[in-house]
């Protein structure tokens, strides 16, 4: 995809973080901007913020585990702006209280939290808004953003999920190039970036709860600083976007982790083991 003036993108978890950058960046390239996400206070401030630089830009509250919130998604923007050309499945969360158990020690309610946003939510965006890219026929692109920890050792929920949206990914692209899609698609896999995701259950709906223990602050504590450290989503936005105009399948903007990565998947052709190492 090379043209992007007066193209529609949509972003879940386009709030903050990652999401809020990748808005700022399409914005600037002239794009009409859809912000999807949750958290109502914080998109109406976005769009807000947005709206003062000029930019055309949209917010719809979102729920990504619900896919008639999708669905939904899909006809405001279409009602808005008319077609959606890039779409950007960002939205995602960790339990921290998971990550110092057993896999078969992770409440149910865990399981289905992370992967219902981190894995569920991307395949319902895909489901929903390929149909109508693959209609109106023009140059499109679909990033879902996994992570690093897709491609590391990793076997909690999040760890899972991300592995998932990357399989989910590779798959994508095979099945638009044999039925000749005009569409692209990436998976992004990021390390460390600034963003609040150690504050995800800030908007866990039910049994948000379950995770208030004190390994799980200290935890998210620990992350926090990590990401602090990180890329700062405007980085990351940058290479999105030339990888979208390289027509680039993995992005990874992390490149210090290129060689954990090597390492791992030497051990996996070695068939011996290998030090676990995750990002959360």
């Amino acid at each position: 995809m090379k043209d992007f003036n007066g193209k529609t993108v949509v972003i879940t978890g386009g709030a903050s973080g990652i999401g809020r950058g990748l808005a700022e960046k399409f914005a600037s390239e002239r794009m009409n901007v859809v912000l999807a996400d949750i958290e109502e206070e914080a998109l109406q401030k976005a769009v807000q913020e947005m709206e003062q630089k000029q930019y055309s830009v949209h917010g719809v509250i979102t729920n990504t585990m619900q896919k008639d919130s999708i669905e939904n998604l899909l006809a405001k923007t279409v009602e808005k702006f008319g077609k959606v050309h890039i779409l950007c499945n960002n939205a995602g969360v960790a339990s921290f209280a998971s990550q110092a158990k057993g896999v078969w020690e992770v409440p149910d309610a865990d399981w289905k939290w992370t992967m219902g946003v981190n894995f569920d939510g991307v395949l319902s965006g895909i489901q929903t808004f390929v149909p109508h890219m693959l209609e109106h026929g023009e140059d499109s692109h679909i990033v879902n953003t996994a992570s690093l920890a897709g491609l590391l050792t990793s076997g909690g929920p999040y760890g899972v999920s991300k592995h998932g949206v990357l399989s989910l990914t590779e798959g994508l692209v095979q099945d638009l190039k044999a039925n000749k899609a005009n569409i692209g698609a990436s998976v992004l896999c990021p390390g460390f970036v600034n963003t609040n995701i150690h504050d995800a259950e800030r908007n866990r709906l039910g049994d948000a709860s379950a995770n208030d223990t004190e390994k799980s602050k200290v935890q998210a504590d620990r992350i926090k600083g990590l990401l602090e450290a990180g890329k700062q989503p405007a980085e990351i936005a940058d290479i999105v976007f030339q990888a979208i105009k390289d027509n680039q399948v993995y992005i990874l903007p992390h490149g210090e982790w290129d060689e954990v990565v090597r390492q791992r998947f030497e051990a996996i052709l070695a068939r011996t083991d290998i030090t676990p190492i995750g990002l959360i």
